[in-house]
């Protein structure tokens, strides 16, 4: 077994388990929100987080690579959810600075998508 072989079942290994720990994540959220008997909107970003890595997980399996920008959604939703969950005492510095980094991955998806888009065109 060379290297490489080594490498890519390891990788496949520690897929697996963040696989495993996201779904065990989302019954541990569930289970908590269904305690508390209210969902707020923090607790749906966070799902959403949970699905956007499982998407990335199962992206890795069917096409053996993980497209680039679903971890900027994940990325924007992390930033959208901490925003939230900081609440009123955030400092509008930060909450500035939090919405621009909002702003840039949402503007870099825009360039990837449109980059790719017109480089298919070229071809």
């Amino acid at each position: 077994m060379n290297v490489y072989s080594l490498i890519i079942a390891a990788e496949k290994c520690i897929l697996f388990i963040i696989a495993l720990f996201t779904i065990f994540s989302v019954g541990a959220e569930m289970y908590t929100v269904i305690q508390n008997g209210k969902i707020a909107l923090t607790d749906l970003l966070l799902m959403f987080i949970y699905a956007e890595v499982l998407g990335m997980v199962a992206a890795f399996y069917q096409y053996r690579k993980i497209p680039i920008t679903l971890p900027i959604f994940i990325a924007i939703t992390a930033l959208c959810r901490l925003i939230i969950l900081q609440g009123k005492g955030i400092s509008t510095v930060d909450l500035i600075y939090e919405g621009c980094a909002v702003l840039l991955l949402a503007i870099s998806v825009l360039i990837i998508q449109y980059g790719k888009k017109f480089t298919k065109d070229n071809d």
